[in-house]
């Protein structure tokens, strides 16, 4: 049975400012590029999804304002392939938009939600009912804390897994965590989650969480042992989107019924080619690109 990826989460316009100096308080500098571009990292999941997905479809729930911005990301979606059915035009308000510095291959974001926090539980509810037992839920934590609780609930109910990647970091529910059959935060997110250290809260959930460590790759927990999936070398232009990727890459290779460990490798090699490019996504890669690449490492 193929099945279809929702991604539930946010869009915005992306702001990028490359600069060699990072301004103190009160200070202004000269930045060396600027580059807008949609992103949001529920648009990112989306589009890196259906850039590697096969068969089935991928739809985004999700949110913009009505300004020209909306548009632009709207339509951005639509030309990568997801399938933007469910996105709400929000009258009289504004596109969400992230506001990122690019500082020595690294990056700092302020987001500002806007039409975003239109993606509400009475609004999301009824499309769920639309989809079928197996298919594959994303989200983040860029939409409102009762939306992504409401989900992780509805979906237990309608037999389908989530992926819920928690970022940016707010406390979760114990049952909510319980309740997801994929957790992937990063190293902070994974202290800021947990009263345990890494090690223990991996091996409290096997096969559920998975931390990612930028450079070094991702690891996870069975019922034996730690596994580490290491990345994949390449050199580092924008990290921005890069997580993103990972996690619409994740739910590709999981959709097609991948193991856990045959999945990690392939959203580890999708996400080291987003970050050879400027943009969030920039450089999210094709199918082609990255069973190619598998194939040569092999």
């Amino acid at each position: 049975m193929t099945q279809n990826i929702i991604i539930i989460g946010s869009s915005s316009m992306d702001l990028t400012v490359q600069t060699d100096v990072i301004p103190e308080q009160g200070e202004t500098v000269l930045g060396e590029t600027l580059l807008m571009a949609p992103g949001g990292k529920g648009a990112n999941q989306a589009v890196a999804a259906a850039r590697l997905k096969r068969d089935g479809d991928v739809y985004m729930i999700g949110a913009v304002g009505d300004d020209a911005f909306g548009n632009k990301i709207i339509n951005n979606l639509r030309q990568f392939g997801v399938n933007t059915t469910y996105m709400q035009k929000i009258e009289g308000e504004h596109s969400g938009t992230a506001h990122i510095t690019l500082y020595e291959q690294d990056n700092r974001i302020i987001f500002v939600p806007a039409a975003n926090n239109h993606i509400l539980p009475e609004v999301v509810l009824p499309i769920l009912e639309r989809f079928e037992r197996g298919d594959i839920i994303v989200m983040q934590q860029e939409i409102p804390a009762e939306t992504v609780a409401v989900v992780i609930e509805k979906a237990a109910d309608l037999g389908m897994q989530v992926i819920l990647n928690p970022a940016p970091y707010r406390p979760l529910e114990q049952k909510l965590i319980e309740q997801v059959a994929y957790l992937t935060p990063n190293e902070s997110e994974c202290r800021q989650l947990f009263d345990v250290g890494m090690d223990e809260a991996l091996a409290q959930y096997p096969q559920k969480l998975i931390v990612t460590l930028g450079a070094e790759g991702a690891t996870y927990y069975d019922d034996d042992a730690r596994h580490m999936v290491p990345s994949y070398p390449c050199e580092v232009v924008d990290t921005t989107g890069a997580g993103d990727t990972f996690n619409g890459a994740l739910a590709v290779a999981l959709s097609e019924g991948q193991s856990l460990a045959s999945a990690l490798q392939f959203a580890n090699m999708a996400s080291s080619f987003a970050v050879r490019a400027l943009g969030a996504q920039g450089g999210i890669p094709a199918r082609e690109t990255v069973d190619a690449a598998l194939e040569k490492k092999a």
